[in-house]
């Protein structure tokens, strides 16, 4: 193997390792979350849901893992200016999927998205593939705040008067010791 060779193998080398590494790279994975408008009928939440799963698909994006929207309500009032009409909403069908799609074509979901009068807000995040929901956990603190039961006193117990002087001749005896 000549020295030309040598170099021409490893440079062919390193530019399949960069074609490799820039295929894991094309797609990326995001979340989608989003608040639908109240003001969409309940029959037709599942259709809004379906349309933005095509509209992923239709930018070559795969779907990971999603959930249908359901009905909240929000934290505060917010408001979506459609046709120069201001609305309020103090609830929405809060929605999120996670996807996976080329960094540019995101862009023009965003911009398909802006357009869409059902949507109240969303947001858009890079994350991972993986699943990164915690399992809730059993806290022991709330164990600690609990009063413990009265017990109440049956009517064969015979309650006996404390006695101070004897409580005092006791203890005095266990310091002693």
């Amino acid at each position: 193997m000549t020295v030309s060779s040598f170099f021409a193998t490893m440079r062919a080398m390193s530019d399949g390792a960069k074609s490799e590494i820039k295929g894991d790279f094309d797609e990326r994975v995001y979340e989608l979350g989003y608040l639908l408008v109240s003001t969409i009928k309940d029959e037709d939440v599942s259709v809004n849901y379906g349309n933005l799963k095509e509209l992923i698909l239709s930018f070559g994006g795969e779907t990971i893992a999603d959930e249908m929207p359901k009905m909240m309500n929000l934290a505060y009032s917010m408001t979506k200016v459609v046709s120069n009409v201001r609305s309020k909403f103090n609830t929405a069908y809060f929605g999120w999927t996670k996807f996976m799609m080329e960094p540019e074509k995101v862009l023009e979901l965003k911009k398909h998205l802006d357009l869409d009068p059902n949507f109240v807000r969303f947001l858009i995040l890079k994350t991972v593939k993986e699943n990164t929901i915690a399992a809730k956990r059993f806290v022991r603190g709330d164990m600690m705040h609990r009063r413990p039961p009265l017990k109440k006193n049956r009517d064969d117990e015979v309650v006996v008067p404390i006695n101070k002087e004897e409580i005092d001749k006791e203890i005095d005896a266990l310091v002693a010791v």
